[in-house]
Formats: C-alpha cells, sequence, structure tokens
C-alpha cells in the first residue's frame, strides 16, 4: 500500500488561443471540470498502476469534495484519510490551457488542503507505518508535510517529495527524502541554478543530494527526466508524442514511479515507466481523466521499445 499526504483540487479549466498579458482578456473555450489536486492526482495514479493508495488530505464539506471523494473512490483509492471540514471549501484550480501546445498556467485556491495539520497527519500514523512508501507535496501545509515524511522516516517507509508548487525548503526536511522529485522549474528555485536540460539538472540534482535528499529526479517535461542516485544516475528522454495537455503530467510520472518502484524493480526501469505513463497523460485533456491504467502503459512500453 502507498499512502499519500497531499491535496485535492477541482480543476476548473479553460482552453486558450495563447495565454493573456496582464491587464489583458480573452476568449478562450467553455468552462470545463475536472478533479485534481496533486496528491489526488498522484493517489489516484497509484490506483490505476494497479498499486493500493490510500488519500490523506482535506475537503471541504461541498459538492465538489463530494464529487472528488467519489472519483477517488471509483479508482480504488481508499479515502478513510480525507477529512470533511465543515464550513470550508474545497480546494480548486483555475488551469488555463494553451491549445497548439498544451503547456498550462495554473491558478490554486488551497481552501480546505490548507487546514491539514501536522496533527492531523499524526492522528494517521497507523496508516503511513503500514505503508511501502509515504509520497507528499506542497499544496497543504508544510507542518504537515513535514510530518508525513518523518513518520516515513521513523518506520523506515519509503518518503518521496514532489516539492510543488515551490516553497522554500531547509535541509533537515530534503534530508528525510528518500525521493526528491521536482519538475525544471522547482529545482531552479530550490537551487538557485538555471534547470533547463539534461546538463542543467545534473548540476542542480547533485546539489540537492549534497543537501540530504538520498535520491533526486528532475523532470523535465518534453525532455524527459534526469536521474541521480548511487543506484543509476543519468537522462532518460521523454517518449515523443503530441501533448494535448500537460496538466497532471508530473504527478502521472510520480504516481507511476512510485507504484512500480515498491515492486522491486531497478530504479531506471521504474523512472521510464513514468516516463511511458506521463507521455499518454498528455495527449489526453484533464488532470485525473488523463491518467492511464497499468495495462495502458504496458502496452505503450511494448509497442515503443519491448520494455516490460
Amino acid at each position: 500500500m502507498i499512502a499519500v499526504v497531499g491535496s485535492l483540487n477541482m480543476d476548473l479549466i479553460i482552453r486558450v488561443p495563447r495565454f493573456p498579458e496582464p491587464g489583458e482578456a480573452i476568449h478562450g473555450e467553455d468552462l470545463q471540470t475536472a478533479c485534481g489536486g496533486k496528491g489526488a492526482n498522484q493517489a489516484y495514479a497509484i490506483a490505476r498502476m494497479g498499486q493500493p493508495a490510500h488519500m490523506i488530505g482535506c475537503v471541504g464539506d461541498d459538492a465538489f469534495g463530494d464529487a472528488m471523494l467519489e472519483n477517488l473512490r471509483a479508482a480504488g483509492v481508499d479515502i478513510r484519510g480525507v477529512l470533511r471540514r465543515a464550513g470550508k471549501a474545497s480546494g480548486t484550480a483555475m488551469i488555463l490551457v494553451h491549445d497548439a501546445t498544451g503547456q498550462n498556467e495554473i491558478v490554486v485556491a488551497s481552501s480546505a488542503n490548507r487546514t491539514l495539520t501536522a496533527a492531523d497527519v499524526r492522528d494517521a500514523a497507523d496508516i503511513l507505518r503500514q505503508a511501502d512508501a509515504v509520497v507528499a507535496q506542497l499544496e497543504t501545509t508544510l507542518s504537515a508535510t513535514k510530518a508525513a515524511m518523518a513518520l516515513a522516516r521513523e518506520a523506515g517507509r519509503i518518503s518521496v517529495l514532489n516539492p510543488a508548487p515551490f516553497t522554500p525548503l531547509d535541509d533537515e526536511l530534503l534530508g528525510l527524502c528518500d525521493y526528491l522529485i521536482p519538475n525544471e522549474t522547482e529545482a531552479s528555485q530550490l537551487t538557485g541554478l538555471s534547470v533547463r536540460d539534461p546538463e542543467s539538472a545534473a548540476a542542480a540534482a547533485g546539489l540537492l543530494k549534497s543537501r540530504g535528499a538520498r535520491n533526486v529526479l528532475i523532470t523535465l517535461g518534453a525532455d524527459g527526466v534526469w536521474v541521480e542516485s548511487e543506484a543509476w544516475h543519468g537522462h532518460l528522454p521523454a517518449f515523443p508524442v503530441r501533448a494535448v495537455d500537460t496538466v497532471a503530467a508530473g504527478d502521472t510520472f510520480i504516481g507511476a514511479f512510485v507504484a512500480r518502484l515498491v515492486e522491486g524493480i531497478s530504479l531506471r526501469e521504474a523512472a521510464q515507466f513514468g516516463c511511458a505513463a506521463a507521455a499518454i497523460a498528455v495527449t489526453r485533456p484533464g488532470a485525473q481523466p488523463s491518467i492511464p491504467s497499468r495495462e495502458e502503459v504496458m502496452a505503450f512500453l511494448h509497442a515503443r521499445n519491448g520494455a516490460t
């Protein structure tokens, strides 16, 4: 079982021909809604990859909360660790998706997500201690994230931190991370280096390892992922596809990577599996609706390079 401590957001999506300039209003397509939130996306992806997933987080006592919980439940995610906050709105995210490239701009209203406390996480300690891995992000509170990573370390479980959205992190928290998985923007902000390609990602990953993270994977969008680990280090290119919507690509990578990692395959193979899952996801619109099944990823890999 993999426990995910993190956010649940309802995504409000508008496709646009281009991103607006400051102060400019432009026309976009009709508003769409889809279940998202980095924590929920990662839990959903883990379940889609065939691993039991347990979600720990907060939603409001509203219709968005109902819909998000039902969507996770339908995917097989255990939602008993999700708390309902009376009088709070569920988290929402406004997402602009560029028609031509599939790139996105996102603004998040965290709402109920920001009420998750370290005490709430410690109340779920039995779940975390039973997990093969604990995954967290930074869309809730930093204290909750630290508590999750500390409990995982104390229990000898694999700890995975996706440091998104960017928040300055101290070396104490980095030292609790078995796997630190930022994207190129977050890696740049964490290190002060300009991460734009595999070479600069390698430099940033080395710096983050020197600050305490045991293994660092920097996702590079269409350039794939840089892996920095004692077990293996190097660049894994992305699978070339036509991107429609890059929302949740990183979350899909993380969920698929961790799901395979706990099964005991090599770090390189798990990362390649994550790249394949993310490649499929970007060819589809939405966050959780875009996440493929394990069988789809296996078929994709077999068709591309005969990998299993």
